[in-house]
């Protein structure tokens, strides 16, 4: 717990109700959607940037960490505080604050739901590409600290490619504002740079995103396989032929099974995966690329192929995708998401290689990933009360990590670092990489206040003197 001093200043900047520093409250943010829990000195909600940057010069004044959060949905340990000192909640902080359809700019603050920019933007004819599948519950701080992607991204890249502007909380509580609405500002890109540094260069409380237009129109189809492999194929036979549809998402069978008793989509239950295929753009191409992309799903092994008839049955098997790490629940108590990313052509035998590990350490492993970039997303069932099965997931979690790396692909695609893959780090960088990104943190943090504990491995040179 945070020592009273602080905590009387926190509550001074925010007011009494908006600092919790009991023993309850403080255990309901020891952790997010990872394995590991470590409890905060105090968890302190704000409402503005003045807000943020007092607390974050407090928390300065007493040499205590802080890291910010929102929806608490990380999936690598991002918003845990791994090394105590003060969470800085930012939940409250969720208004649209302008719409300029004009020059197709958007501004928002860090705790506004992806999702509901999206249904704000929707009756203006306007739409935000980057959609993570968890967008009910990820907000957009959250989707600028992991350069979070989602199914579109295929078509119309990560959440670096739509932001424009950060107004950001240093972490020595200085306020400044990174590009704008301009689309190309001089000088480095520290917009670029901010975005995916999972809160350890400071704090964002604006973001000036871009918007475009929705499609003229939409067509989604339902490709059925036996086989993964011939699924696979698909993707890379599609992309091959020139063809860049918006999405191209995988569920195998265990997926399936679990969203069909969860959200009845008309899935079938008897095939080995399906590819959810989604084509956008002019009403009058549509038809051609659907059919385009129907031959040459069937010329490699789809058993059948589906269009959705309407606006309900697209939505539909939506719902399905979207739901799916919600419906895998049914599965067993606990799971790892794992993130990491091959080239297309890999997939069948990075997903052969998957199954092999989760016979490995005798662990089920269902799959639900984004197909068309070659995000995967093996989940890892286990129960989480058990200590021997979580230490056998740990190890199948890097074990499939380093499989992405020896075809060609990286640890990950969309869920950060966090504290889940500070080691996996050392498979795609160096020692001299490692102590370069090191310094650029030590610019913006040179006291490690902003998240520290997260994305870097121990220094090699430090594990050696041990």
């Amino acid at each position: 717990m945070a020592n009273k001093a602080l905590v009387l200043e926190l509550r001074q900047i925010v007011g009494r109700a908006n600092v919790l520093d009991n023993m309850v409250n403080l255990q309901l943010y020891q952790y997010d959607a990872y394995l590991e829990e470590h409890r905060p000195d105090a968890v302190v909600f704000v409402h503005s940037t003045e807000e943020v940057a007092q607390v974050v010069q407090a928390c300065n004044r007493h040499g205590l960490p802080f890291v910010p959060r929102g929806g608490g949905t990380n999936l690598s340990g991002g918003t845990i505080p791994f090394e105590g000192g003060v969470v800085i909640e930012m939940i409250h902080m969720n208004q649209l604050l302008e719409v300029d359809c004009s020059n197709l700019r958007a501004r928002v603050q860090p705790g506004l739901f992806n999702l509901e920019l999206g249904n704000a933007l929707a009756p203006l004819g306007y739409q935000f590409l980057p959609d993570p599948a968890s967008q009910k519950a990820a907000t957009l701080g959250g989707n600028v600290a992991e350069n979070s992607g989602g199914p579109h991204c295929f078509k119309y890249g990560v959440t670096t490619n739509h932001v424009l502007g950060l107004t950001v909380v240093l972490p020595d509580g200085q306020v400044v504002k990174l590009g704008g609405k301009a689309a190309d500002p001089p000088g480095y890109d520290l917009t670029g740079l901010f975005v995916g540094s999972e809160g350890t260069f400071g704090i964002c409380t604006e973001v000036v995103v871009k918007i475009v237009r929705l499609a003229e129109g939409v067509k989604t189809l339902l490709a059925i396989y036996d086989s993964i492999e011939a699924g696979s194929e698909s993707v890379s036979a599609i992309v091959a032929a020139g063809m860049v549809p918006a999405t191209l998402e995988m569920m195998d069978q265990l997926v399936i099974q679990a969203v069909e008793a969860s959200l009845h989509c008309g899935l079938p239950l008897d095939c080995a995966t399906v590819l959810l295929i989604e084509v956008d753009g002019l009403k009058d191409d549509l038809e051609l690329q659907a059919k385009a992309i129907e031959d040459l799903c069937m010329a490699h092994g789809a058993r059948e192929v589906r269009v959705a008839k309407d606006d309900a049955e697209r939505a539909l098997l939506w719902a399905g995708r979207r739901g799916a790490f919600g419906a895998v629940a049914r599965l067993a108590p606990s799971f790892l998401v794992c993130d990491g990313t091959v080239p297309r052509t890999t997939l069948p035998q990075v997903l052969r290689k998957v199954a092999e590990v989760g016979r490995k350490y005798d662990l089920r492993i269902p799959n639900v990933f984004h197909a068309g970039d070659g995000n995967l997303h093996p989940l890892i069932l286990f129960d989480w009360r058990d200590a021997d099965q979580k230490a056998r997931v740990l190890k199948a979690g890097m074990e499939i990590l380093e499989l992405c790396v020896a075809v060609g692909g990286t640890i990950s695609g969309e869920h950060g670092v966090g504290l889940e893959k500070m080691e996996a780090m050392r498979l795609v960088l160096s020692e001299a990489d490692l102590r370069s990104q090191r310094r650029v943190k030590q610019v913006f943090d040179p006291r490690n206040l902003a998240n520290p504990g997260k994305i870097f491995p121990v220094p090699e040179e430090v594990l050696c003197a041990r």
